[in-house]
């Protein structure tokens, strides 16, 4: 039997209502002869209602504790599941992480997937049930409880699919497929029918919410097709799948904004090698994650090192910045709270020209200032003002007409 993977978000599983809705795109698939797994998120704003009530009893949750905590918003969404299923008169058995063995390293709230281990579910598929499986969560070898940040649901379902060899893995969400930029900002952002695996990397990376980027890195490894889609019609959605060469004709598929990140410059550093390695070894053993990284090199023979984070490592960024300092006798450093990031994306970018011009000379017309750019093979980021950030998206997206099919 041909097998698929069906991802449901918070939205699509917010009330009782939603839930058996969902339990039905499930029980169609089985109809139709295939085997079915489900993963599910918690449901609506569950998860920011626990935080919420966790800093109403500490600022600084132990992150360990924060991870028993979220995990009852899936455990609770995959049992109703369950017995909505049963109800319609059909199988369904609903697991954890731990018990599906998805194992993870043990950094609690940012979790990487280590292995997965297929048995149960294949057993349970055995039985002819439907299996729901708990999104963002698993277990580390010792047995505790972990997560995989927020919105890793997506990658728990991708990484299922890969493990499983799914036919199929379809994403249902709140809205119908990716859009050339985020259509709340933008009312001319339009539906993209398909699009590479590296361009929906950059763009979930850059500040696209709709897929969460771990996600589309097991799809790409694995080679596994996701399929966005709403969980509200029976419309086609967005195929994320390798890049093939009308790709290639597209110069930007996607502009995306991000907000709330933090700027630090460090200057006067020592400009020696292994100076760099060094600190950001002390951010990696911090678990901050870094985005953009800029070094210039002054006259004086130092160098200025620059980087962003996003607002949730701030607190943790500016203990490792301290020693930074202290280590290196710098007389200061500057932290920028928040900045804001607008980028293009398109594997187009890779043979033509002129794509940094048109960015930067729309920009200018909005009379957007660029405090810092930075490049890859398929992407041009600036660093704005936040008050700037969806201004510099309406004018970046109207450039490369990016509400015209291509």
């Amino acid at each position: 039997m041909e097998l698929i993977v069906l991802k449901f978000g918070g939205t699509s599983v917010a009330d009782a209502g939603r839930i058996q809705r969902a339990a039905r795109r499930a029980i169609n698939y089985k109809q139709q002869g295939f085997n079915v797994v489900m993963v599910v998120s918690a449901m609506g704003k569950t998860t920011d209602k626990l935080i919420a009530l966790a800093q109403e009893i500490t600022d600084d949750p132990p992150r360990r504790e924060l991870d028993m905590l979220l995990t009852t918003g899936e455990q609770v969404s995959i049992s109703l599941m369950a017995m909505a299923i049963n109800a319609a008169g059909h199988e369904a058995i609903s697991l954890t992480g731990g018990q599906v063995g998805l194992i993870t390293d043990a950094v609690h709230t940012k979790a990487r997937i280590q292995n997965i281990h297929a048995d149960r579910i294949n057993e349970e598929l055995g039985r002819g049930r439907i299996v729901i499986v708990a999104g963002f969560q698993g277990v580390d070898e010792s047995g505790e409880i972990t997560t995989l940040g927020r919105g890793a649901s997506d990658t728990t379902a991708v990484a299922l699919a890969a493990v499983l060899k799914a036919n199929r893995c379809e994403i249902y969400t709140d809205v119908d497929g990716i859009y050339t930029t985020d259509p709340r900002i933008v009312s001319e952002a339009r539906k993209i029918d398909m699009i590479s695996y590296d361009e929906m990397l950059e763009l979930a990376s850059l500040g696209a919410g709709v897929m969460h980027s771990r996600a589309i890195e097991f799809g790409k490894k694995y080679g596994v097709d996701i399929h966005v889609r709403s969980s509200f019609t029976d419309t086609l959605g967005t195929i994320i799948t390798r890049e093939v060469e009308k790709m290639e004709h597209i110069v930007v598929s996607g502009a995306a904004v991000k907000k709330d990140l933090v700027q630090f410059v460090l200057p006067g550093l020592p400009n020696h090698p292994g100076v760099v390695a060094g600190i950001f070894a002390k951010l990696a053993n911090h678990v901050v994650i870094v985005d953009d990284i800029i070094q210039t090199v002054t006259d004086g023979g130092t160098a200025s090192t620059s980087f962003t984070v996003e607002y949730s490592d701030l607190s943790e960024c500016k203990v490792v910045v301290e020693e930074i300092r202290k280590e290196y006798n710098l007389k200061e450093v500057i932290c920028t709270d928040p900045v804001a990031k607008v980028s293009v994306v398109g594997v187009g970018m890779r043979s033509h020209t002129g794509v940094a011009l048109k960015m930067f000379q729309a920009l200018a017309d909005a009379k957007v200032n660029i405090n810092a750019i930075t490049t890859s093979e398929i992407k041009i980021s600036c660093i704005i003002d936040p008050a700037d950030a969806d201004k510099a998206l309406r004018e970046v997206h109207a450039a490369f007409e990016l509400d015209k099919e291509k």
